[in-house]
C-alpha cells in the first residue's frame, strides 16, 4: 500500500512536462513539507514506474542527483528532453 505523502510526490512528479525539472526540495514544498527533501529522494529512488518520470527531479545545486537506473542514464535523458523541447 502506497502512502499519502508518497502518492503526492507520485503526483507531482507525473505532472513534470517533458524537458523540465523541480529540484527535490521544489517536489517537497509542493507536497506541504519543506524538510522533506530526503524523503522524496529516498521514495523516488523505490519507483519504477516509467508513468512517473522521476529522472525529471534533481538536486538544488544542479546536479542530477541519484537515479535508480544510474545517473549516467538520467542525464543521458535529460539531456534528450531539453534538445527535443527546445527545437
Amino acid at each position: 500500500m502506497t502512502s499519502t505523502f508518497t502518492q503526492k510526490i507520485h503526483d507531482i512528479v507525473r505532472k513534470i512536462p517533458k524537458g523540465k525539472t523541480l529540484t527535490y526540495k521544489e517536489v517537497a514544498l509542493r507536497a506541504g513539507n519543506l524538510k522533506a527533501c530526503r524523503a522524496v529522494g529516498n521514495i523516488l529512488n523505490k519507483n519504477y514506474n516509467k508513468d512517473i518520470p522521476c529522472h525529471r527531479v534533481v538536486r538544488s545545486d544542479g546536479k542530477t542527483g541519484g537515479y535508480n537506473r544510474g545517473a549516467e542514464l538520467k542525464a543521458k535523458i535529460l539531456k534528450k528532453e531539453a534538445k527535443h523541447a527546445n527545437g
